[in-house]
């Protein structure tokens, strides 16, 4: 189930507050197969997350149904969403799971116990991983979760376009191609960016891109047009991005 994004945490003394780690929502079941590893769609992936499979094999339960987050750590512990799929194909052994929340039991259900001793079980099962993700007793909103925004400066490389999409600014930073923020700017804002695309038109990147964001329909720029992004924090390349500001002002042209 997806948890539905506020802006800020809840305060109230009957939540918990986690870290939710930015990589795949994965479910661990042992059954009389085995143990197996399942994606959110319900997608068999325990060959891509065999070592992890492995491992939970030695877990002192003849059955039980973990919840959590498969991700691709970095050497300081961070994950990094990016390399999920080059780990899943090359490198499976460089995966971890973040276990989180305890479904099922030995045959028993422990869903309907509460958190606090689904936890409490899942520490004694296995050594228990810090999940951002706030849990609330009651019907409704039972899981929420509150994303780290940041909003920093970036440089502006071009404007591609897609029929059916957002047109996304294509953005740089400390002279590195960051990723692609979604123009969601205010109408007019919207026009004079336009305008400014074209005035400082150009024949190719002023930075170096991928290959994949090259192709296709994209308005590049000369260097020098800065801009504001709000991003995800603690991200490689930009996710969930978009484009807050742009400096207006263009002395060169």
């Amino acid at each position: 189930m997806s948890a539905p994004s506020l802006t800020r945490p809840p305060v109230r003394d009957d939540w918990l507050h986690e870290i939710k780690y930015d990589g795949f929502r994965t479910q661990l079941v042992r059954d009389w197969a085995g143990v197996r590893a399942f994606s959110r769609n319900g997608h068999d992936w325990s060959a891509r997350y065999w070592p992890i499979v492995q491992a939970a094999e030695k877990l002192p339960a003849k059955s039980f149904i973990i919840d959590g987050e498969m991700i691709a750590p970095e050497p300081d512990g961070r994950p990094n969403f990016h390399e999920m799929h080059s780990r899943m194909t090359w490198n499976a052994e460089q995966l971890a799971f973040v276990a989180f929340d305890l479904l099922y039991l030995d045959g028993e259900h422990v869903r309907v116990l509460p958190l606090i001793e689904r936890k409490a079980k899942l520490w004694n099962l296995i050594k228990p991983a810090r999940g951002i993700i706030q849990y609330r007793s009651g019907k409704q909103d039972f899981w929420v979760k509150t994303k780290c925004w940041e909003i920093g400066d970036f440089e502006l490389l071009g404007i591609k376009r897609e029929p059916g999409k957002p047109a996304a600014a294509i953005m740089a930073r400390d002279g590195r191609y960051a990723g692609a923020a979604a123009v969601t700017l205010p109408a007019g804002v919207r026009e004079r960016l336009w305008q400014r695309v074209q005035q400082a038109k150009a024949a190719r990147p002023p930075r170096p891109v991928p290959t994949a964001v090259s192709g296709g329909d994209v308005d590049w720029v000369k260097p020098g047009i800065k801009a504001k992004v709000r991003f995800l924090r603690g991200e490689h390349k930009l996710r969930h991005a978009t484009l807050q500001d742009f400096d207006e002002a263009n002395p060169d042209l």
